[in-house]
């Protein structure tokens, strides 16, 4: 898993290259402006609901009024520790929704990216068809609710987790790892697709191949650490990655 976690990572640094000499650039920049600004706007409504939703959790459980009764600065600051740790996952399931949602409707331009990338490499052109887009757009949408349904069942579960005192403290990084896996997935399908497997193939061939889904996943969150810039190139790069790493596996 960590040699395709490697080429995973390669490939963005490959797809940098690929993008510049093949003058890809309009399919980069549209899409990435509009999820930045999308991605901009949510995160700031995500962020700031996140502590209401923190304080109404603790108020549920009664964990606020027992730390009131207990007066023990230890405690207090292990709840404080512990309710950070609950924002920050709270801040990655709403990420998810949002990303979901942006792959559902981007998908029509991150398909034919993949396709335009893929014709490249082989030399020969796909013919376009109005239904294969249609049936491209309706699997990219069944998948990703698939996907979206079972991160919230492992996101729920990590979060219950986050409550317990040490354990909880690794729970981010478990999150992180959740998420990487299943953007990396939603970029490598589009590939996936084209070889004519049905999502079911799709799924499984995906899991034998984690390291893949996580490198691309992995690298996209990275992405977003430099502002503006790397949230406009982080999607379209993740395909164009997700398609030479595939590509350099299948050689």
């Amino acid at each position: 898993m960590l040699k395709e976690i490697v080429i995973s990572i390669q490939a963005y640094f490959q797809a940098h290259q690929f993008i510049r000499q093949h003058k890809l650039w309009k399919w980069i920049l549209i899409p990435g402006i509009l999820y930045a600004l999308l991605f901009l706007t949510g995160m700031y409504f995500f962020w700031t609901s996140t502590s209401e939703a923190v304080t109404y959790i603790s108020k549920l459980v009664g964990l606020q009024g027992w730390l009131e009764r207990m007066h023990n600065s230890f405690l207090n600051f292990l709840f404080i520790l512990g309710e950070l740790i609950v924002r920050v996952i709270l801040v990655f399931f709403y990420f998810s929704l949002f990303k979901y949602l942006f792959l559902i409707i981007g998908s029509p331009i991150f398909a034919y990216l993949s396709e335009k990338t893929e014709s490249i490499l082989e030399g020969r052109d796909f013919p376009f068809s109005f239904k294969q887009l249609v049936k491209d757009i309706v699997r990219g949408i069944r998948l990703a609710l698939r996907n979206a349904l079972w991160q919230t069942v492992y996101t729920v579960s990590i979060l219950i987790l986050s409550f317990i005192p040490v354990v909880g403290w690794i729970t981010p990084l478990i999150a992180l790892f959740v998420e990487c896996y299943y953007y990396g997935f939603s970029m490598l399908d589009y590939s996936c697709e084209r070889r004519k497997m049905s999502p079911a193939q799709s799924v499984a061939f995906i899991g034998t191949h984690k390291g893949l889904a996580i490198g691309n996943g992995l690298v996209f969150y990275l992405m977003h650490s430099v502002p503006l810039l790397g949230w406009v190139l982080a999607p379209s790069y993740a395909v164009v990655a997700a398609t030479l790493s595939l590509h350099e596996m299948k050689k």
